[in-house]
């Protein structure tokens, strides 16, 4: 037989372990939240000094070679820097929680792909108006390739964790990372189709299709969700 006492103790032990399974959830959840911030400050650190470092030698392999893409391509660089710089800001400090400073991240990020859509759009036309021979040149040839290589990856990664964190700043951020990786790939290509046909066009047709995902993808990321 049960009584009053057995019954009141048992009720609070109940309690009590609800109490505990609500705190230990907490902080579980609270927990891995923290462990996705510092992979997406290490990733958006990681991302920054990878921009620098291509923008400087990609800059100077175009001007060398007189490659107007390949220039275009470094100077997009900047712009893929500044979506970096977003983020860590975001992820920095008491923003770490807030919901105002994911919301104006999201709209610089969105700023930042309509900076980097008309710059690519008239680099293209030029190229296409101007008939611009495309030169090559190695160490372009490596940075590009290097992009095509190791942006999606990191975009991914970073697309992945924006969901999970529920930043569209930060997905906006891998993104920006996955076009970087295609207008590398379609340096690439322009190069290679003028090595073997001497066509001049290939790479600022594919530049006019990148501008418009950009411009897509910005439009996505100021309304608060980033699609690819």
């Amino acid at each position: 037989m049960t009584g009053p006492s057995t019954t009141a103790a048992s009720l609070s032990q109940d309690r009590a372990a609800d109490a505990c399974g609500d705190d230990c959830g907490t902080t579980v959840a609270m927990g891995g939240h923290g462990e996705a911030v510092r992979v997406v400050l290490w990733l958006s650190w990681g991302s920054l000094l990878w921009m620098t470092l291509e923008g400087a030698l990609g800059l100077f392999a175009g001007l060398r070679a007189n490659s107007v893409s390949l220039v275009g391509w470094a100077l997009g660089s900047v712009i893929e820097g500044l979506a970096s710089v977003l983020v860590i800001w975001r992820f920095t400090g008491s923003r770490r929680l807030s919901g105002t400073a994911e919301s104006r991240a999201q709209k610089g990020v969105a700023l930042s792909f309509w900076l980097l859509a008309p710059y690519i759009a008239i680099e293209a036309v030029r190229d296409l108006l101007g008939n611009h021979q495309v030169e090559s040149t190695v160490l372009g040839v490596v940075m590009t390739a290097s992009s095509v290589l190791v942006m999606p990856a990191l975009g991914l990664a970073k697309r992945t964790l924006g969901q999970r964190l529920d930043s569209d700043a930060t997905a906006g951020e891998g993104t920006q990372n996955l076009l970087c990786a295609a207008q590398g790939a379609a340096v690439l290509l322009g190069l290679g189709i003028h090595a073997a046909t001497g066509a001049n066009w290939v790479d600022p047709v594919v530049a006019l299709l990148l501008a418009a995902w950009a411009v897509r993808e910005g439009t996505a990321a100021w309304r608060g969700r980033s699609c690819c």
